[in-house]
């Protein structure tokens, strides 16, 4: 019996240690175990979307290290074609090597099912359509085709270009090169006639709203599609008028005068998706969302939402024309017309420098390629 005391005592100060012994290395052991998988996830979280690392994307998604290279799936696709065949999808595929977020469907006019769109269906003019869909119901029931075309719709592989109208453009002979695209997008009243040699001759589809739209009838290309953005309700109803042929009424509100008629018949006029000014605005430039309303600075240009637009819809995407250069204040602003670059004041709705920084990182890491080299 006074063998047995000791040795219980003994255990009864060895049990107590061994509990707390065996507690603490357990927790070592949790510890390092959520620890290595904390740090596991902090590298798969440098490779998603969700949960951007500073050092790897930038804040808006982009990848802060950008080259022309390509990644090594993407030259097993397109490093054998030969020079000048058209790559299918390469500029989506591009564009999501850069930006991760990229969603690629996106269709470039609204059709009878717009509804249906709930990137869009939230917001109100011009980032969406909210408070319109009855006016764009009776719109599409007129225009009834919602495509580029048969023939462009049936393609498998696009190569689009959207010529902008920077001064810029004078001068460089390019004419015949952006008449060689499958699909030449020009912006508002940006003049063919008188200028072929350096912007060609074809249009495709010509993008506007009221303000930028043609106002001589005679001035507009028989072939092309008029395609509408809108930035303010009001835009619909000055569309609907023009769709039904009808005298313009209710001008108040416009900013400057705005076409009297378009010579164009419904079934070759289309309403661009607003998704892309909401996409180019919110995502890609990074400007203040403003409760989801125009405000100060918050508008991406017209030649950034038609970019916008053909990173969605084409294979392979080039601009021309674009790009200010304020360090030659006497240079011509736009290739049409004698105003000078100096004319240019920073804008109330949008942010040219911001949008500058985008534009660049699809130059840079050649998800577009930039024929004038003004961006």
């Amino acid at each position: 019996m006074s063998i047995m005391k000791p040795t219980r005592n003994l255990l009864l100060v060895l049990c107590p240690m061994l509990v707390l012994g065996f507690l603490y290395y357990s927790s070592g052991k949790l510890h390092l175990r959520v620890w290595g998988q904390k740090s596991q996830s902090d590298v798969d979280s440098s490779l998603s979307v969700g949960h951007q690392r500073a050092s790897v994307y930038d804040k808006q998604g982009f990848l802060l290290k950008l080259d022309g290279k390509l990644p090594l799936d993407l030259s097993y696709k397109y490093g054998n074609l030969s020079e000048g065949t058209c790559k299918p999808g390469y500029a989506a595929a591009k564009m999501t090597a850069i930006y991760p977020k990229f969603i690629k469907p996106a269709p470039m006019f609204l059709d009878r099912n717009f509804k249906r769109l709930g990137k869009v269906s939230n917001y109100l003019p011009p980032f969406g359509f909210k408070t319109q869909e009855k006016i764009i119901s009776d719109i599409l029931s007129l225009t009834k085709n919602y495509g580029l075309g048969p023939e462009l719709d049936s393609m498998n592989c696009k190569r689009c270009i959207i010529v902008g109208n920077g001064g810029i453009l004078a001068n460089k002979s390019l004419g015949s090169r952006i008449d060689e695209y499958d699909v030449v997008v020009r912006l508002n009243e940006a003049p063919v006639t008188g200028y072929v040699k350096d912007v060609g001759s074809k249009t495709t589809i010509r993008i506007t709203y009221p303000e930028g739209a043609i106002q001589k009838p005679e001035r507009y290309e028989k072939d092309s599609l008029f395609v509408f953005s809108a930035f303010k309700p009001l835009d619909f109803k000055w569309l609907r008028q023009m769709v039904h042929k009808e005298k313009l009424r209710g001008t108040e509100g416009f900013w400057k005068s705005v076409a009297q008629h378009v010579p164009k018949e419904p079934s070759e006029m289309r309403i661009l998706n607003p998704y892309f000014i909401q996409e180019a605005a919110f995502q890609f430039i990074g400007l203040p969302l403003n409760n989801g309303l125009m405000g100060k600075g918050n508008i991406p240009t017209l030649g950034t939402v038609a970019i916008t637009m053909a990173l969605h819809n084409c294979d392979e995407v080039a601009v021309a024309g674009f790009g200010y250069d304020m360090n030659a204040p006497h240079a011509p602003l736009h290739y049409y017309e004698t105003v000078k670059m100096s004319a240019i004041k920073e804008s109330w709705t949008h942010n040219i420098s911001k949008e500058k920084e985008f534009l660049r990182k699809l130059v840079k890491s050649r998800v577009i390629a930039d024929l004038t080299n003004g961006i």
